[in-house]
C-alpha cells in the first residue's frame, strides 16, 4: 500500500479532463498519483467538496515595504489564502519601487515564509530602467515586468510613446500594462467633480482607456513583444483585443464583473473608486458578453487597499483602489451559482490561464508532478461576507454584507494545508514562483 504525505479523499476533482469522483495522494509538495488509496501522514476528508487547481491572482498590490499602514506582506498573503488563493503575482508600487536588482530580492527575503502563498514580484519600468530590464526581468522570482501609461506617479509612469518604445525593445517575456491615457486624463482632469465620485467614470472615461489599449497594441506589435492588459473596463477594448491575440492577452476584475456605476457610487462613494473606474450596467453586461466569447485570460483581483480614513476624503483628494484578493474566488462562485460563469471557466481563468499566460513551472493543473496546489471549495454554502472574516489591514471590503452562495474551505500550498475552515496554519510556507523563462 502506497504512502503519501497527504491524501485528499471523497471531493470532485477537477483534472485536465474534467471533473472526477477521486483521490489524491501527495508526496514532497507534489502530485503523486490521482485515484490511489494508502496511508498518509495527514488525510483530509472532502467528502460534498470541489478540489480545484490553486487560484492564482496575478495583480496584487501587497504595500511592502513604504505603506505597510495599509498591507502588508504577511497580512496580505493571509487574507489571500483566507479566500482560497495559493499564489500572487504583486505589483512593483511600493515605496521605494521596485525597479532594481535590489529592491526585488529585498522583496523576495522580505516574503519568504513570511508569506502564506507563493508569490512572485513585478519590476515596475521606468525611463530610467527600459535598458536594464532584459536582465532584471530574468531573476528568479520576478513575475516580468509591469507599465503604468496612467494613473501612477514619479518614476513609474511611462506615459511617451519613445520611453515605450524603448521598454517594450528590452526583453523577451510578456509585459503587463495598466493602459489609460495619460495625456488625455491629464486634458479632462475638470471633469472631475469635487465631492461628487461618480465624476470618476466621466474623467477617466472609455476614450481614455481605448486610447492607451490602441497606442500600446500598435508599439508592442512594432517592438514584437507580446503584452498582457490588466483590468479591463470597457466592451470596445476587449473587441479590439480579440482581433490581436496574437501579442495581447488579458485580465478582467472581479469588480468590474459584479459592481455598476449607477449603484456604488451612491451607495459607497469614494469607497468604489478605483482606477480603470467601475463603469455603468451597460459596461458590466458588455463585459460578461466578451468573457463568455473566451476574450479575457485571466481573473486578477487589483487587490489594493487603502485606510478607511484615507478613503473617506472628499473626491478628488480620496485614493482609487479597493481589497480584493479574499473575495476574488467567493464573487465569482456566486457568479458561478447565478449560472453567468461555467465552474470550468473558473478554472481556467484563476489556474490554467495564468499558467498559459505567464509560462508557470508545476502550478495551474491537477496532475502528477504539479505542485499540490488545491483550493477547496464548497459550491452550495450559502454565507455573508462579515467584516470580521477580512483580513487586510485596511479592515474594509465594497463587498461586506454581500449574500454569496459557495465559499473556499480550505487552501494547499504545495502539499501543506494553510487553511482549513477560516483557521490558519501555524506557519507561513510561500516561495517564490517558478517561471520557464526564468527556471534555467
Amino acid at each position: 500500500m502506497a504512502h503519501f504525505d497527504l491524501l485528499l479523499r471523497g471531493g470532485t476533482v477537477h483534472t485536465p479532463g474534467g471533473p472526477v469522483a477521486t483521490s489524491i495522494g501527495v508526496t514532497g509538495g507534489r502530485i503523486a498519483e490521482l485515484g490511489v488509496d494508502g496511508d498518509a501522514g495527514m488525510v483530509i476528508d472532502c467528502t460534498g467538496l470541489d478540489i480545484m487547481p490553486g487560484v492564482i491572482d496575478s495583480q496584487v498590490h501587497f504595500r511592502e515595504p513604504g505603506l505597510e499602514h495599509k498591507e502588508d506582506l504577511e497580512s496580505g498573503s493571509r487574507s489571500a489564502v483566507l479566500g482560497g488563493v495559493t499564489a500572487v503575482f504583486e505589483m512593483p508600487n511600493t515605496k521605494p519601487n521596485t525597479d532594481t536588482a535590489e529592491a526585488l530580492a529585498d522583496k523576495l527575503k522580505r516574503a519568504h515564509h513570511r508569506m502564506w502563498c507563493d508569490h512572485a514580484f513585478y519590476v515596475g519600468a521606468t525611463a530610467a530602467n527600459a535598458e536594464a530590464l532584459a536582465e532584471l526581468e530574468r531573476i528568479p522570482g520576478a513575475a516580468g515586468v509591469k507599465i503604468f501609461m496612467g494613473a501612477s506617479t514619479g518614476d513609474l509612469l511611462v506615459s511617451d510613446d519613445g520611453n515605450l518604445a524603448r521598454v517594450l525593445a528590452s526583453g523577451r517575456r510578456r509585459v503587463a500594462i495598466h493602459a489609460e491615457d495619460e495625456p488625455r486624463m491629464n486634458a479632462r482632469v475638470d471633469e472631475r467633480v469635487p465631492g461628487d465620485p461618480s465624476s470618476h467614470p466621466v474623467w477617466r472615461d472609455d476614450e481614455s482607456a481605448m486610447l492607451a489599449t490602441r497606442r500600446i497594441l500598435r508599439l508592442a506589435r512594432a517592438a514584437g513583444r507580446r503584452i498582457h492588459i490588466l483590468h479591463i473596463s470597457t466592451p470596445a477594448e476587449f473587441a479590439l483585443i480579440a482581433q490581436n491575440k496574437d501579442i495581447a492577452s488579458c485580465e478582467v476584475t472581479p469588480q468590474h464583473l459584479t459592481m455598476a456605476a449607477e449603484d456604488v457610487y451612491p451607495r459607497l462613494g469614494t469607497f468604489a473608486q478605483m482606477n480603470p473606474p467601475i463603469r455603468s450596467a451597460a459596461h458590466r453586461d458588455g463585459l460578461w458578453y466578451w468573457l463568455n466569447q473566451g476574450v479575457p485570460d485571466v481573473l486578477g483581483s487589483d487587490h489594493a487597499p487603502h485606510t478607511r480614513e484615507e478613503k473617506a476624503k472628499p473626491y478628488p483628494q480620496s485614493p482609487s483602489g479597493m481589497p480584493g484578493v479574499q473575495t476574488l474566488l467567493p464573487l465569482l462562485l456566486d457568479h458561478v451559482a447565478a449560472g453567468r460563469l461555467s465552474f470550468q471557466r473558473l478554472i481556467e481563468l484563476t489556474s490554467a490561464g495564468p499558467q498559459r499566460v505567464f509560462g508557470l513551472v508545476g502550478k495551474g493543473r491537477i496532475a502528477a508532478g504539479y505542485d499540490a496546489d488545491f483550493t477547496v471549495v464548497d459550491r452550495k454554502a450559502r454565507w455573508t461576507v462579515e467584516e470580521d472574516w477580512l483580513a487586510s489591514r485596511c479592515g474594509w471590503s465594497p463587498f461586506t454584507g454581500m449574500t454569496l452562495t459557495g465559499r473556499p474551505v480550505g487552501t494547499i500550498v504545495r502539499g501543506n494545508r494553510v487553511m482549513w475552515e477560516g483557521a490558519l496554519a501555524d506557519s507561513a510556507v510561500g516561495e517564490p514562483i517558478r517561471f520557464e523563462s526564468t527556471a534555467f
